[in-house]
């Protein structure tokens, strides 16, 4: 795997070798929500579903990286929920898996680490990512995590709308009721695992407590899959400025999310692309340029004026441009920082298995 300074270093060379071109930045989008009624022999992302997220409209963008997300809404904490849940989430491994293996095997490959994205990447094929949005269908049995990884897994949150048995979640602001005071026991071992793994720990959806705890307690640094930030939105689905700063010193990246109830509370006129790199600008000058990312809640929500589906990545880029960001800090921001955790995340869980942390 390459160091951090062998990938900072190939990402500047090409970046300045290649002046003012798109093929030079990585375009990375964290969150891509799948229905697995898209991923049949009929009805795949070969075709120009009507979806805001496939193929043609992955090409006609630009967009070169699409984290498929294993959503699983949040259920009854028992043995039936669990069982459901874990069926759900095995459905959508399987679509991911057939769209890469079956349908489309010519025009898009799974990555498993920043190494497969660059390689892939060169190919000129797009490239498959896997995160896992609530950890719900795990169960009770954690030994599930390794299962999860060899599927593709590479990130993944411990909760959702609702609180799991590992975490508490984010809405509970709305009733100041709270299953955990952050996270379980049970939460605290998922937390080890997925370092011991080399899983990103994603705290988009739990509650500021749990968060607090997951980022005291990883050997790894976090990320927020699909976040904004709250000082512009006050949401408890984004982070407010004390968030920020623990996923700075943690090390970790926020991945701000292209939703428009994230972004502003305007009722016209509708949330635009303007409004999403505010956010940006924003979290980049509070934390650093380091720690900051793309992502749109694709097909679970996201899109705005002037980047409602992939097939308008570019207006993105462009936009960056417009409000002063280099190629170099683009790249940063569209993948590099991302790659980055990864890269981190996967090293650490190298020394963990060699028992060397």
């Amino acid at each position: 795997m390459k160091t951090l300074q062998l990938l900072l270093t190939l990402t500047i060379l090409t970046i300045y070798g290649c002046s003012n071109s798109e093929t030079s930045i990585i375009t990375m989008d964290t969150h891509d929500d799948i229905n697995v009624e898209n991923f049949t022999e009929s009805l795949n992302y070969t075709m120009n579903t009507d979806t805001q997220v496939n193929l043609p409209k992955m090409i006609q963008g630009g967009l070169d990286v699409a984290w498929f997300i294993v959503y699983t809404g949040q259920g009854n904490l028992d043995k039936e929920g669990y069982k459901a849940a874990n069926d759900n989430a095995m459905a959508k491994f399987d679509a991911i898996n057939r769209l890469v293996s079956d349908y489309a095997q010519d025009q898009i490959e799974l990555a498993l680490n920043s190494d497969d994205v660059y390689r892939i990447h060169k190919k000129g094929k797009k490239i498959a990512m896997i995160g896992v949005e609530n950890a719900y269908p795990i169960g009770l049995d954690t030994s599930n995590v390794k299962k999860y990884w060899e599927k593709g897994a590479r990130y993944m949150s411990l909760a959702h709308n609702g609180h799991s048995q590992f975490s508490d979640s984010n809405t509970g602001e709305r009733d100041g009721v709270y299953l955990h005071d952050g996270l379980s026991e049970l939460g605290k071992e998922m937390v080890q695992l997925l370092n011991y793994y080399g899983i990103m720990i994603d705290i988009s959806h739990p509650s500021k407590e749990a968060i607090r705890q997951m980022i005291e307690l990883s050997k790894a640094p976090v990320m927020a899959s699909h976040s904004s930030a709250r000082a512009l939105r006050d949401h408890s689905r984004n982070l407010d400025d004390e968030q920020l700063e623990w996923v700075k010193q943690n090390g970790g990246v926020i991945q701000t999310v292209a939703l428009g109830n994230y972004l502003t509370d305007r009722e016209d006129p509708p949330p635009n692309i303007e409004d999403f790199i505010d956010h940006i600008d924003y979290m980049v000058d509070k934390i650093g340029i380091d720690h900051v990312g793309i992502s749109s809640d694709f097909d679970g929500g996201g899109g705005i004026e002037g980047w409602k589906d992939a097939s308008e990545t570019k207006n993105v880029t462009s936009a960056l441009r417009n409000r002063g960001y280099s190629d170099g800090e683009i790249a940063k921001i569209w993948g590099g920082n991302l790659m980055r955790v990864l890269d981190e995340v996967q090293n650490i869980a190298e020394q963990m298995q060699k028992g060397e942390l």
